[in-house]
């Protein structure tokens, strides 16, 4: 009886969104900033529902595909050339570098350790000493203020062995550079990062650029109401933040999970794939927590590393294109050997793509 009903009101909102496009006349392009969107996007078949008018693209929001190949060197390198101990969550395992992936490193006897936790790594570091543990740095606001957390019990504890190799990234600076494209009417925000930021934090959008933006949770209904809000004031021509996900997100954010970021970390630039080096957009560890930073405890020696030039990921990643028109797509590139980490990550659009199909209905 619940799913019958679901599925009820999942068809009521598409006819909304479908009726309100027929009606505008143009088509309308909005980008679903986070990875976990896509993934729930393509899994619960919503474009399946929905007119061709209405153009869903994804954003710079799956932190293992904006992560560029040299920090997987950079890892690689360390794990190799310096005996360490690779700790990091199981998204990065596959991803490849000039040099072979993680998941390559350990079969070759190489040490390499996945987690669920940062809070893990200060276990496997005690437990290897004096070998060190290098936790692989990256995510987005959700993942750093357990790392900062992570930092702030192994400084108490005085581990000495532990160290993080920062890839850490901030959403506001690519936002805004994403939101000054003409192209792209509004916007689908993230729920988890918005947990941590707060829905206040997004007015620029409106402010700015003249666009909407809408925080989401992550099942279809979710989402489709999001959508329904986003095309609404579009069509009215309304630009402001609306919060639909307001049993996780508050205006103000995590003000405790903010504090723990501040106290660890200082904005930096940070290099994404598919953007470039964007000011402010990263972070790194400031004192006393830089005592952590692997790429200030170790020399590490790696040339910039080009990706594939056939690869589309980083156009992926920016909504310029869908993963059916890079020509890798399923034939070179799958999931059991990626060429680029859109078709690794669990947050992947390449990876929601191949698993579950792109298609909308005719308009």
């Amino acid at each position: 009886m619940k799913v019958e009903i679901e599925k009820q009101a999942a068809k009521k909102l598409a006819s909304d969104i479908n009726s309100m496009l027929a009606v505008h006349g143009g088509p309308l392009k909005f980008m679903e900033v986070c990875g976990t969107h896509t993934m729930a996007i393509h899994s619960s078949g919503i474009k399946s529902l929905l007119t061709k008018k209405l153009e869903l693209v994804s954003g710079p929001g799956c932190p293992v595909c904006v992560t560029e190949k040299l920090f997987i060197d950079q890892a690689m390198f360390l794990g190799r050339e310096h005996s360490a101990c690779l700790v990091t969550f199981g998204d990065l395992m596959r991803v490849p570098g000039s040099n072979g992936s993680p998941a390559d490193l350990r079969s070759q006897g190489g040490s390499v350790k996945v987690v669920y936790s940062p809070m893990d790594a200060i276990e496997i570091a005690l437990q290897i000493a004096p070998q060190p543990a290098i936790f692989l740095g990256v995510g987005f606001e959700t993942t750093i203020p357990t790392v900062a957390a992570t930092l702030k019990t192994a400084l108490a504890r005085n581990v000495k062995n532990l160290f993080v190799l920062p890839a850490f990234k901030t959403i506001h600076q690519p936002l805004k550079i994403l939101a000054s494209q003409k192209d792209l009417n509004g916007f689908l925000l993230p729920g988890h990062v918005s947990a941590i930021i707060g829905a206040d934090s997004y007015d620029y959008l409106p402010r700015d650029y003249q666009k909407p933006g809408v925080i989401a949770g992550f099942d279809g209904l979710d989402i489709l109401l999001a959508l329904r809000t986003l095309v609404e004031m579009s069509v009215r021509g309304e630009a402001g933040i609306e919060n639909k996900y307001r049993t996780v997100v508050r205006p103000e954010g995590n003000v405790v999970a903010r504090g723990l970021i501040d106290e660890v970390f200082d904005p930096s630039d940070a290099s994404w794939r598919g953007l470039g080096v964007i000011p402010g957009s990263g972070l790194s560890l400031k004192a006393p927590y830089d005592v952590f930073d692997a790429l200030k405890r170790f020399p590490v020696e790696v040339p910039e590393a080009p990706d594939d030039p056939r690869c589309r990921c980083a156009r992926i990643l920016t909504g310029e294109l869908n993963p059916n028109q890079c020509g890798l797509f399923g034939k070179e590139c799958v999931p059991e050997t990626p060429v680029g980490p859109c078709m690794v990550s669990s947050e992947g659009t390449c990876a929601a793509y191949y698993k579950y199909g792109g298609n909308s209905i005719d308009s």
